[in-house]
């Protein structure tokens, strides 16, 4: 089963957070609807904190949770490479759980 979530990138705007192209022009998470669909179970995104962007300071969506600010999964095992921070030594997504700080997530 999916939840409709608010869009963590645009914040439930439906337009470009950062109005790249112009004001106008549409959020590429949601298209412009101010939600998205999420599968149950989920958790709160560790590697972008919810926001759905991106932490490396790109002004494109977060690269775990695709700028939904949440992602599914079952686990909440912690991650044994990154201690459940979700990211590896250089500040990327832990290569072993996806950035996601969970093991089998």
């Amino acid at each position: 089963m999916a939840a409709t979530i608010k869009c963590a990138y645009c914040n439930g705007t439906g337009k470009d957070p950062f109005d790249l192209l112009s004001p106008i022009s549409h959020c590429l998470v949601c298209n412009s609807t101010g939600v998205v669909e999420v599968a149950e179970p989920m958790k709160k995104c560790i590697f972008c904190s919810g926001t759905g962007r991106n932490p490396l300071g790109a002004r494109v969506p977060c690269i775990v949770c695709g700028g939904r600010g949440s992602f599914h999964t079952d686990s909440s095992k912690k991650c044994t490479q990154c201690k459940g921070t979700g990211r590896s030594s250089d500040g990327l997504p832990c290569t072993r759980c996806g950035g996601k700080g969970l093991q089998g997530a």
